[in-house]
C-alpha cells in the first residue's frame, strides 16, 4: 500500500480521541427520552411534594446553613427501590453519572452529589417528620381522584421480613453483654431452647424470632403487613409490627377500623385468618369475613355455608393474591426481603413508604392502561 493510501484511509477511519469535551449544551431534560418509564412518576411525584411543602417547611430551622432541598430526598428514595438499589453508596454513585437519575432526583448536571452520611441524616430528618404516612396519603388521594379505589371490597396479609440481625446477637437477655471470642465468636445453638421472653437481639431489640409455619426455619424478623383494595389492586393502609402469632389478625382489624364508612365491607384473607375470635370480630365491625377455609384446624373452619355459597367468596378467593404480589414485589424489587435498617419504628418508615412507592407504579400503569 503506498504512502497516499494509507493517509487517505486514516483519513476515512474516525479518530480515537480522549480528550473529554470542556463544555455541554444538553440539559439532563433531553438526555431523558420522552417514553422513558420514570416521566409519569416523576409528574405523580412533583404533585405529591408540592402538597408536602408545608411539611417539610417545619421541619427546618431558619438559622444555619441550607440543607438538601427535602423534595430531592423522597426522589432518591423512590429510585433506590425502583431499580433495587441496595446501598447508599451504590445510589450516590448512580447519581453521580446516571443523567436520568439527576433529571429525576433534581439535579443539574455540574451539580455535587451528597455525602452518604449527609444523605442518611437527612433521610432521619424526613423519619422524624413522619413523611412516610404523609407521602403514602398523598399517593392515595391521586388514586381516588382518578377513580382507581374500591370501598367495598378489600383484602389483608402479612409478610416476614428478616431483621438487619444475626441468630449470633440473640442471646440471654440476663446473660454477658458479649459472647467471647470477638465480634464473630463461634456459637453452638444444638440443645438450648430459645425463646422471646428469655433472649433478645443485642443489635435489633425490637426483632422478634418468629416462624410461618411448621416445619419453616425460625428467624430474627419483622411482621408487615397490607390492606389492599381488590379493585386496581393499590395498597390502601400498612402496618409494621413485632412478630408474634396474633400479630396478623390484630393488625387486620386495626386497619380495617379505620376504612370508615357505614355500608358493609369484604375482607379476603388466607387461611391464617381462619380463627373463631378473628372471623366475630369482623362481623362485628360489619365486615363479611371472605377468609378462606383451613379445614385442617381444629374445631373446623371458622367459614360456613353461610358464607362460602356466595358468588362474592369465589370472587374473594380469587382476588386476593394480587395481595400476594403486592408483598412478593415490596420484598424482591422494594428491598424489603431484609430490612436495611433496625428498629421498629425506622423499619415501620421504609415499609410504608415502600408500599407507596409499588402504589405509584401501579397507578403509572393503570394510567398508560386507559384509552388517550
Amino acid at each position: 500500500m503506498t504512502e497516499s493510501l494509507e493517509r487517505k484511509f486514516v483519513l476515512m477511519r474516525g479518530e480515537d480521541r480522549l480528550q473529554a469535551g470542556m463544555f455541554s449544551y444538553i440539559s439532563t431534560e433531553a438526555r431523558v427520552p420522552t417514553d422513558h418509564p420514570l416521566r409519569p412518576i416523576r409528574v405523580m411525584v412533583d404533585s405529591v411534594l408540592r402538597e408536602l411543602s408545608p411539611q417539610f417547611d417545619a421541619m427546618y430551622s431558619w438559622q444555619g446553613r441550607p440543607s438538601i432541598a427535602p423534595e430531592t430526598l423522597p426522589r432518591a428514595l423512590l429510585l433506590q427501590m425502583l431499580y433495587t438499589i441496595r446501598r447508599e453508596r451504590m445510589l450516590m454513585e448512580q447519581l453521580d453519572y446516571n443523567l436520568p437519575f439527576r433529571w429525576f432526583v433534581g439535579l443539574n448536571i455540574d451539580d455535587r452529589i451528597w455525602d452518604v452520611t449527609v444523605f442518611t441524616k437527612d433521610r432521619d430528618r424526613l423519619l422524624r417528620g413522619d413523611v412516610a404516612a404523609a407521602f403514602f396519603a398523598r399517593v392515595l388521594e391521586l388514586a381516588r381522584g382518578a377513580d382507581f379505589l374500591s370501598d367495598e371490597h378489600f383484602t389483608v396479609d402479612g409478610t416476614m421480613i428478616d431483621a438487619w440481625t444475626s441468630q449470633k446477637s440473640f442471646v440471654p437477655k440476663d446473660g454477658p453483654p458479649n459472647a467471647p471470642g470477638g465480634s464473630n465468636p463461634t456459637v453452638d445453638f444444638r440443645g438450648q431452647e430459645r425463646t422471646n421472653e428469655t433472649h433478645a437481639s443485642t443489635t435489633d431489640p425490637d426483632a422478634r424470632l418468629y416462624r410461618k409455619g411448621s416445619g419453616k426455619a425460625s428467624k430474627l424478623c419483622y411482621l408487615g403487613h397490607v390492606l389492599m383494595e381488590n379493585r386496581h389492586g393499590l395498597v390502601v393502609d400498612t402496618r409494621l409490627t413485632k412478630a408474634t402469632g396474633t400479630a396478623e389478625r390484630e393488625a387486620a382489624l386495626e386497619m380495617v377500623e379505620q376504612i370508615g364508612g357505614s355500608g358493609r365491607i369484604t375482607l379476603g384473607a388466607d387461611k391464617g385468618y381462619d380463627t373463631h375470635d378473628f372471623v366475630a370480630s369482623l362481623r362485628e365491625c360489619n365486615v363479611v369475613p371472605h377468609v378462606a377455609q383451613n379445614t385442617k384446624r381444629r374445631g373446623g373452619s371458622s367459614i360456613d355455608g353461610r358464607t362460602s355459597r356466595h358468588g362474592g367468596y369465589a370472587v374473594s378467593m380469587r382476588v386476593r393474591k394480587r395481595v400476594e404480589e403486592i408483598c412478593g414485589w415490596m420484598k424482591t424489587v422494594g428491598l424489603m426481603r431484609k430490612t436495611r435498617h433496625r428498629g421498629e419504628p425506622r423499619v415501620g418508615w421504609m415499609f410504608t413508604f415502600t408500599a407507596a412507592a409499588h402504589n405509584v407504579v401501579r397507578i403509572r400503569n393503570l394510567l398508560l392502561r386507559e384509552p388517550a
